[in-house]
């Protein structure tokens, strides 16, 4: 893929026209009247499934449709499979390799089509199956060499920069975006899912003392903005409205959402920010612009990241839900509000966390506002586990009717 013109791009920066003819004007689709019941299917480092690489096609699929009907147990109605943790794929793509989390071997094929076989698994159990996809991610080393051989980022090194210890696509080369909206795109012709779902990695989040090295990126496309932090937040801005457009375009049924950190800015950054003191703010440490898209009615749904507990001072559950509904009333688009089931009894974490009725409290608090369509519980390890019956309980207090489809 030949590089754009700085013209070319600054064209497509700045106008709509840089979408799909049509795409535009396609309407968003109606916010569901039905409660929203979710959880994460993490496939990163085998987080959730399957419980390592290198098992049998037969084992992992029988452990797949665990996980499922683990989420109908809980009275459940969507989940969020991880479908591209690493810009490699869980389905037989002709732009990225196999992933390894499958087979311990990038690029190798596992025999079955995880894809393929979740959406069917799921939708006869009455869920909707919302792919979720990591935008940038490359790996969590800075190795190219031990990237599979037919691996993008093998053939176009130009496209990948190492921070933190791990390699990322670079989001300021248009064929970049161009190159991931192509992939993702892939599994939404290919197959009937119910959403396409980003999660809160953008440009990376920020290390001590380290820098994102896009200068020469920047040198090239920069040139028609007040700095470069602008520059990179209408990056992200065209990954999501061309993303958007596209789903629309080739899947109308299928929803497009987005599931951001929790904090958008801080009130002392921005007025218009959240009573909060957290330590990232989306829109200026990973160029995201999270309430833009939702005023701009880019997405059908945003799944702000609430995981702290009800009066936490930093960032207080209550108050971010308070912000959140305010962001979105009035418009379109669906909140629905990512849960920390992860911490309910994790000795590491304060001791809010240690009661069993938190979440269920979280839930009782968001039914205050009108705007608040379901809740979605991080993850699907520990919605099977429940440690402390956390998850029953919130099942018990707020499920007491069996969950209806999403849509």
């Amino acid at each position: 893929m030949g590089r754009l013109s700085r013209r070319a791009f600054m064209a497509a920066a700045l106008s709509l026209s840089a979408l799909t003819p049509g795409a535009a004007a396609a309407p968003r689709r109606r916010r569901s009247s039905v409660e929203l019941r979710g959880m994460w299917l993490a496939t990163m480092f085998n987080r959730d499934w399957p419980a390592r690489a290198g098992l049998s096609a037969s084992v992992q699929r029988a452990q797949l449709r665990d996980r499922l009907d683990s989420a109908v147990r809980h009275g459940l109605n969507t989940v969020f499979f991880q479908v591209r943790p690493t810009a490699d794929a869980l389905w037989p793509s002709p732009y990225e390799p196999w992933s390894w989390y499958l087979t311990g071997t990038q690029g190798k094929d596992p025999g079955w089509d995880p894809l393929g076989t979740a959406v069917e698994e799921a939708h006869a159990r009455g869920l909707q199956l919302h792919a979720w996809f990591n935008p940038y991610r490359i790996a969590t080393h800075t190795d190219l060499s031990r990237l599979a051989a037919s691996h993008p980022a093998r053939r176009h090194p130009e496209w990948a920069v190492a921070h933190g210890g791990h390699l990322y696509y670079n989001p300021g080369l248009p064929e970049v975006r161009a190159f991931v909206e192509d992939a993702v795109l892939d599994a939404v012709r290919r197959y009937p899912v119910d959403g396409v779902h980003f999660d809160d990695y953008f440009y990376p989040y920020p290390v001590a003392g380290q820098v994102f090295h896009d200068d020469a990126a920047y040198a090239a496309y920069g040139g028609g903005f007040v700095s470069r932090a602008a520059w990179r937040r209408n990056n992200i801005d065209l990954l999501v409205r061309e993303t958007s457009a596209r789903v629309r375009q080739i899947r109308p049924a299928a929803s497009f959402g987005v599931s951001p950190f929790g904090v958008w800015r801080n009130a002392a950054t921005d007025s218009r920010g959240s009573a909060t003191r957290a330590g990232v703010q989306t829109f200026d440490d990973l160029y995201a612009d999270t309430r833009k898209w939702v005023r701009s009615g880019w997405l059908d749904y945003i799944c702000p990241q609430l995981y702290w507990n009800i009066g936490y001072p930093p960032a207080d559950y209550a108050e971010l839900v308070r912000w959140w509904a305010g962001v979105t009333q009035g418009t379109s688009v669906g909140l629905y509000v990512g849960e920390a089931l992860y911490k309910a009894g994790d000795p590491a974490q304060p001791a809010a966390w240690q009661d069993p009725a938190e979440l269920s409290r979280h839930l009782t608090l968001a039914k205050r506002y009108p705007q608040v369509g379901g809740h979605v519980f991080f993850a699907a390890k520990e919605v099977a586990a429940d440690p402390i019956g956390a998850m029953t309980t919130v099942a018990a207090d707020h499920f007491g009717r069996p969950a209806e489809p999403a849509h």
